[in-house]
């Protein structure tokens, strides 16, 4: 085998497994457009009912896949802390939370239940497959609150979140 030939084998291989059919992605992602790092905890309502999850933490300029699959409600509640700059994304929608990692059932009595009660905002997937929420900033003062964050589908033009209890 020559050295050209060489060469050209990796771009060959790479080819084909970008060339070969993958099954579409259907997931809930956060991306945080910031230059902090971000805690996140996640409501939604499936056939068991309420749960919230947390805590994803996202490096700044990041994105990850918070529940992989398709989606398994319309509406998704969103709560998320600035851990360098202080500040946070939230709304009316009120649910139980905790500071360390969580996945809680129900909403109600958070604090009777010994958990925090943390207003989440609302994200509607509009019944899509997939999602994906952008975290951005609203000021670059050092210690204001951020956001509210913009939820987009993937891909997508960026709305702004509906505030409201869970539905």
């Amino acid at each position: 085998m020559t050295r050209f030939s060489v060469a050209l084998l990796p771009a060959t291989v790479w080819l084909a497994l970008i060339a070969v059919p993958q099954p579409a992605a259907a997931d809930f992602r956060l991306c945080n457009n910031t230059g902090s790092r971000v805690g996140v905890a996640v409501g939604y309502k499936d056939n068991d009912g309420w749960t919230t999850e947390g805590w994803w933490n996202l490096s700044a300029r990041s994105c990850e896949t918070i529940m992989r699959g398709t989606l398994v409600a319309r509406f998704y509640y969103v709560f998320a802390i600035d851990y360098d700059r202080g500040g946070e994304w939230s709304g009316q929608a009120f649910m139980c939370a905790r500071e360390k990692e969580f996945t809680i059932r129900g909403t109600d009595d958070c604090l009777a239940r010994g958990y925090d009660r943390l207003g989440f905002f609302e994200v509607d997937t509009g019944e899509q497959r997939s999602w994906t929420v952008q975290l951005t900033e609203s000021a670059e003062q050092p210690g204001q609150p951020r956001g509210p964050a913009s939820a987009a589908p993937q891909p997508g033009v960026p709305r702004q979140p509906m505030p409201g209890n869970p539905k």
